[in-house]
């Protein structure tokens, strides 16, 4: 709202006006707003849970050993984090875009989404939430939603990176046209994108459509997926909101990339146009997650609950895909697929062993982080684990918490370092 306003006086050669132009200087300031709006929200909606005793009634403590100090702690926190998420976008962005109109969607999507599930499991008083098939149902809905608008939309088009041998040094240039692409970066492979429709290329004449049907799929593989680890990675104090706020960074630095057409022939990536207002709505995200980790960090004030995690993961995920970065999720997104790979293999090897009347699990606890803080006395005598000894010792959440924040800052880096790495 504020962009076009701006853009409009700068007509009458307002002082100022002009810096409106600049994605610098609007990313910036989203980023500042949107610390001042989770930070002044935040305080006000605790204040409000509170007085409403809209809060954790109990723990698990076979889970959560620091369970009995969380009763009471206000949830639903993901509310604030939309709120300051989209208070700035909307001031702030240029809502002509595609790519911005999508990311609101998927915001208030899969906001609303969560916010179902936490409410079932705090005013009606079940603990299992929304049933997962409805949950599994809502992240294919807006997965389907962000595929097809990809596939249909005249605007989501991208220039394809062309290498050419000038002087006998490889330069890399971008064709002229926009076109629609099914092309994706692949990590650390030089001069090679991988196409859908090469995949498909068995269909013959139907290879291109057979393709962007095969993108749609992928599209809502990588929502739920990402969606699903953050909510999975969402168990301890700060652990989500802080992973979740590097994540954004390394984001920001390829959709920045993306849009910018000379920094795209430099890393040999495609050039995405109108990508630019991605940034700003990553600003916003970062910032609501900084500010919302003022609260949410040990000892959290507030936990933001399904209706913040299932709402990160699907921005996540949306992004990637929009600047066609998807498989550079599984180095970016490691925490968050290993979260999800330790419940699957738990859950699977207990399955297998079952059948055969034994009680087998591989860890302590999943997802992963529960492993570090389970201590002996809390296991199950009547189950062998293959992982039993491992670690040694119990740590403290916030000593967990900062280490899976390092390994996310390692895992962004070396998503970064992809563009070079070839």
């Amino acid at each position: 709202m504020l962009y076009y306003l701006f853009r409009f006086l700068e007509k009458f050669d307002i002082p100022g006006s002009h810096l409106w132009s600049y994605i610098s200087f609007r990313a910036l300031l989203t980023l500042i707003l949107a610390l001042i709006i989770s930070a002044w929200f935040g305080e006000h909606f605790i204040k409000y849970m509170k007085r409403r005793n809209i809060a954790e009634t109990s723990r698990d403590p076979s889970i959560d050993p620091f369970g009995e100090k969380k009763k009471g702690v206000p949830t639903m926190g993901g509310i604030i984090i939309i709120v300051s998420i989209l208070v700035p976008v909307l001031l702030l962005g240029r809502m002509r875009n595609i790519y911005l109109i999508l990311m609101i969607i998927t915001t208030v999507w899969l906001g609303f989404l969560g916010f179902l599930d936490d409410y079932i499991k705090i005013f009606r008083k079940n603990k299992d939430g929304l049933k997962g098939k409805w949950k599994i149902v809502g992240q294919v809905s807006i997965g389907l939603i962000v595929g097809l608008t990809l596939w249909l939309s005249p605007d989501a088009k991208i220039n394809e990176n062309l290498t050419t041998v000038r002087q006998g040094q490889e330069t890399v240039i971008h064709k002229s046209e926009a076109v629609k692409s099914l092309k994706t970066t692949i990590p650390f492979v030089k001069n090679h994108d991988l196409d859908y429709s090469k995949i498909t290329s068995f269909c013959g004449e139907n290879a291109r459509a057979a393709g962007w049907i095969l993108f749609v799929i992928m599209t809502i593989f990588v929502v739920t997926a990402v969606s699903n680890g953050a909510n999975l990675n969402d168990g301890m104090d700060g652990m989500c909101s802080g992973t979740s706020a590097i994540i954004g960074v390394a984001l920001g630095i390829l959709a920045y990339v993306s849009s910018h057409i000379e920094y795209a022939a430099y890393f040999n990536i495609m050039f995405v146009p109108g990508s630019q207002e991605l940034v700003i709505f990553l600003c916003a995200f970062i910032g609501a997650m900084i500010g919302f980790l003022w609260y949410n960090a040990f000892p959290a004030q507030v936990f933001m609950g399904d209706t913040g995690s299932l709402t990160i993961g699907g921005i996540i995920g949306v992004v990637a895909v929009i600047i066609h970065k998807e498989l550079l999720l599984l180095i970016l997104c490691g925490i968050f697929f290993v979260e999800s790979l330790s419940v699957i293999i738990q859950t699977q090897v207990f399955k297998i062993y079952k059948r055969k009347g034994q009680r087998v699990r591989v860890f302590r606890a999943t997802p992963i982080h529960d492993n570090f803080r389970k201590l002996d006395s809390q296991l199950d005598p009547t189950s062998r684990y293959i992982f039993k000894s491992w670690p040694q010792r119990q740590f403290h959440e916030s000593k967990i918490t900062v280490r899976f924040w390092i390994v996310s800052i390692i895992l962004a880096a070396l998503t970064i370092i992809t563009l070079k790495i070839r």
